[in-house]
């Protein structure tokens, strides 16, 4: 079974790619340089307090603001091991894909409360919060992009598809 858990972290709505990943930070694009920063200025205690595998469930449109690629790269070289929120903003949809990083839509998100544990099974569409057992139901992950995350994202993928001669 394919599954991701972990603890809760709560973000509102709207969080922009500046709140992820400040432009001040962006003078290195290194992803150990970038996680240092990760949520700063939301939560300036949030990249000590974050342990890896720890999930970010938001608001609606997580994700708005500029293009920039660092926004996801950020987070899961912080340890986001995903994260679920009502919308994405589309073009953070993308690049999170592309870094490999897994997103979830869930529209009940808000639902789920900081400090509890979820998991999330990537197979039949189900995040159950563990912490009061209650279920709720999201639109699979189509296969290719389940595998853009298991390779770790696009280019690793890529990578992979290469080396195998496809």
């Amino acid at each position: 079974m394919n599954k991701i858990t972990g603890k809760v972290w709560n973000f509102g709505a709207n969080i922009d790619t500046d709140v992820i990943i400040a432009a001040r930070y962006l003078n290195s694009s290194d992803p150990e340089h970038l996680a240092k920063y990760v949520m700063e200025d939301a939560d300036p205690e949030f990249p000590n307090k974050l342990q890896r595998g720890d999930i970010i469930v938001a608001g609606e449109n997580f994700g708005c603001g500029s293009s920039r690629e660092h926004a996801p790269i950020a987070l899961k070289a912080a340890g986001v091991a995903a994260v679920v929120a009502p919308s994405f903003a589309r073009i953070f949809y993308r690049n999170a894909f592309n870094m490999g990083l897994p997103i979830f839509e869930l529209p009940e998100s808000l639902e789920i409360k900081e400090g509890e544990k979820i998991s999330i099974n990537l197979d039949n569409g189900v995040i159950t919060n563990e912490t009061n057992n209650k279920e709720y139901k999201f639109t699979p992950i189509p296969p290719f992009m389940q595998e853009l995350i298991a390779s770790g994202g696009l280019i690793n993928y890529a990578i992979e598809e290469m080396a195998e001669g496809k």
